[in-house]
């Protein structure tokens, strides 16, 4: 009996070993490899449950619901001259012998009694607008005003109803990683929601202008035909106005921008109280940081915007902004680059109060700046923007007089090559302000050509005639 007990005890002590050795070495080798094993993997491609994402409380219903029936489609009967394209057929009054073409585009109905915001370049050289609604009514359109270097433009019409319109939303508290909804109508095809995030915040497309661009990016399906249309958050406020695509085939491939709602109301306000952009600048010249500026000048801070240039009587010379300071805040908005500085000031009108953080020697600063109005001339016939020169600017360019050539209005058009120069000069008239420049071209005759006299940036003197 006892050499069974012994025996059982025995048994029972081997199965006690062998199965704690095999908790120890095999099982929780096992878990360990497990574990390398997952981490191993996360660091190459991270994996997270795939539904995940569609399970939160987004309603995008009730989002497409509030807003579908605000976007119209919006239909431009332009006339283009036959032959040749050439710089006249950006213009409308290039229509002489011409043919009829149609676009089509979106808008967005932002009150009840019919006014529409959308883009410049839908309604450009129109000689008829005409605004169809979700419910198949169509309007004819009046232009109302425009705005090319934001590609904004304000048409209206005159229902016999109240319409659904859309409320504008605060773009400058939208979020990376936001829902959003691209509402329009592309190729054509009436009331199409897109949903997406928010990509990207302050994205410049125009690194030749030295007035940055400031859009939203966002992932949705923007499509020809979508420009002039909404994005909407998920509470169906309008946080932007669709109007690029950056694609080699000219369709959606990912990417697609739109102007921030703030911006856009800004404008369209302007347009409705005095007929056209009244435009606040900081007044100063920077540039965005980035690895050889902070290697030049040996900074400490990686983003942000360094001042250039303080221009003489603004609102930042005032408030003493100087070179090289380093502008971090305005009104709270993070400053990490200089299309975060225009996109804000840019939603701003002259006579307006901001709060500027800036760093200088080290030290943080706060200072209130304010706004002062850009005094500029659209010459549309040249497809330029012209300012007035300040006199370090004539000097530096080696010109007697003029003003200076502050950006392009159209791309693709050759004047882009003048930009940053000095006109002294339009058909035999020396012009020394922005002024001089609208009286000679509000009297001149259209079919006469222009020539300019101007300097390059070099402080070569040239001559070119638009015919």
């Amino acid at each position: 009996m006892r050499k069974i007990a012994t025996l059982l005890f025995v048994s029972m002590l081997g199965g006690a070993i062998t199965l704690g050795s095999y908790k120890l070495f095999v099982e929780d080798d096992k878990v360990q490899f497990l574990a390398e094993n997952n981490a191993n993997q996360s660091s190459f491609i991270p994996v997270t449950n795939p539904t995940k994402a569609y399970n939160s409380n987004v309603d995008f219903t009730e989002a497409a619901e509030k807003t579908i029936h605000a976007v119209v489609h919006v239909k431009n009967v332009a006339v283009f001259k036959k032959g040749p394209r050439s710089i006249w057929e950006y213009y409308p009054y290039s229509n002489s012998d011409g043919r009829a073409l149609q676009g089509a585009g979106s808008g967005v109905i932002i009150t009840p009694d019919g006014y529409i915001v959308t883009n410049n370049h839908v309604i450009d050289g129109a000689s008829e607008i005409e605004v169809t609604l979700n419910n198949n009514k169509t309007y004819k359109a009046e232009l109302i005003g425009s705005d090319p270097i934001s590609d904004i433009a304000l048409i209206k019409v005159d229902p016999d109803e109240e319409l659904e319109y859309i409320p504008f939303g605060d773009s400058d508290h939208t979020e990376i990683g936001e829902w959003v909804l691209a509402v329009g109508n592309p190729f054509n095809l009436k009331s199409t929601v897109t949903a997406g995030i928010i990509s990207a915040k302050a994205r410049d497309l125009n690194m030749r202008d030295s007035s940055p661009q400031s859009f939203i990016q966002t992932d949705a399906a923007i499509n020809p035909g979508n420009s002039g249309g909404a994005l909407v958050n998920t509470n169906g406020e309008l946080i932007g106005i669709n109007t690029a695509i950056s694609s080699p085939s000219g369709s959606y491939i990912g990417y697609a921008f739109a102007v921030p709602s703030n911006n856009a109301r800004k404008i369209v306000e302007d347009i409705m109280e005095y007929g056209d952009v009244q435009q606040g600048i900081l007044g100063i010249r920077g540039t965005s940081i980035n690895t050889e500026v902070i290697r030049e000048f040996n900074l400490k801070t990686s983003q942000g915007v360094m001042v250039a240039d303080v221009t003489p009587g603004s609102g930042a010379e005032k408030s003493g902004i100087q070179q090289r300071d380093i502008i971090k805040k305005i009104d709270n908005i993070e400053i990490n680059k200089f299309a975060d500085l225009t996109g804000y000031i840019n939603s701003k009108r002259p006579g307006d109060e901001v709060l500027v953080k800036l760093i200088r020697d080290g030290k943080v600063r706060e200072v209130n700046v304010k706004l002062t109005k850009l005094d500029t001339y659209r010459m549309l016939a040249l497809g330029l923007e012209v300012a007035n020169a300040s006199s370090e600017e004539l000097k530096a360019y080696k010109a007697p007089n003029g003003v200076r050539i502050n950006r392009t209005l159209t791309e693709g058009l050759p004047s882009a090559d003048l930009v940053g120069g000095i006109i002294s000069e339009i058909n035999g008239q020396k012009v020394t302000s922005v002024r001089d420049v609208e009286e000679i071209m509000q009297s001149r005759t259209r079919s006469n050509p222009i020539v300019i006299v101007f300097y390059t940036q070099k402080g070569e003197k040239q001559r070119m005639i638009w015919k």
